[in-house]
């Protein structure tokens, strides 16, 4: 089972709509995944076609030690992956877990009981650095960065990798950035592909080689609550998509 966080300390970037259509394409691979929502806002939950609002059970009792990772699953109505769903009882977590022991590790002992049951689990982080990403990133055994090739994104990033350099030091050992991908990528845009160039130059092979581009059918997608890649396979976003999830396959075996 390879566990990978989808986070980037900037909002925005598209690490929901990654999160997303990874799992849905790398489902229609074959492989068996699970996409865990942390986010309090739920748009994971809610763009894998999972009615957020009608939830009994979602990864706030599971991070509480209330209910189980199976209690809490669902399968996505449109793709073929399951969902440890999320809602706004989440955002109570953050202050309920303070007063718990290993609270950084919740997550991890959770998906380690089903570690047969998946090939990929992808963890759709918040934006903060926040304790929930803290348990993202303690179960991780790595972390894909989506990012736009824009000025600003560069000071994030080099944030972003010093957080993980912590939590790889203090936390979690087998913590590593496995690549950044860049998203909504506009070719024509001098600045894109400067940065572009640049982050090639900085990071070498750590950045995928699959550019996600701006696309108005990814940006539909999640109101009908159907993956992109799903909703029109045709797309540009979704070939990208589904392009990327064979390259994760192809790197995981290099791992």
């Amino acid at each position: 089972m390879h566990i990978f966080a989808i986070a980037n300390q900037k909002g925005g970037v598209g690490k929901t709509t990654t999160s997303v259509n990874l799992a849905a394409a790398l489902a229609i691979q074959g492989q068996r995944t699970l996409l865990v929502d942390l986010d309090p806002q739920g748009n994971a939950t809610m763009g894998s076609g999972v009615d957020k609002r009608a939830l009994t059970t979602s990864i706030y009792q599971v991070l509480l030690g209330l209910a189980t990772l199976a209690e809490a699953r669902v399968a996505s109505p449109s793709g073929k992956f399951d969902v440890l769903p999320a809602n706004r009882d989440l955002a109570g977590a953050e202050v309920e877990l303070v007063d718990i022991d290993q609270r950084e590790t919740r997550l991890k002992e959770a998906l380690d009981r089903h570690s047969e049951d998946y090939d990929f689990v992808l963890i759709d982080c918040p934006p903060s650095l926040s304790m929930l990403t803290l348990n993202g990133l303690c179960a991780a055994h790595g972390v894909i960065i989506p990012m736009q090739c824009e000025y600003y994104a560069l000071e994030g990033l080099s944030d972003l990798v010093n957080t993980i350099k912590k939590v790889h030091a203090n936390l979690n050992r087998d913590l590593k950035v496995i690549g950044l991908l860049r998203v909504m990528f506009d070719p024509r845009s001098t600045l894109s592909n400067q940065v572009s160039a640049q982050l090639e130059q900085h990071f070498g092979d750590k950045v995928f080689k699959t550019m996600v581009p701006r696309n108005v059918r990814l940006a539909e997608a999640p109101s009908y609550g159907v993956p992109g890649v799903l909703f029109d396979r045709a797309s540009k976003g979704a070939q990208a998509y589904l392009t990327f999830a064979e390259e994760m396959i192809q790197r995981v075996k290099t791992l």
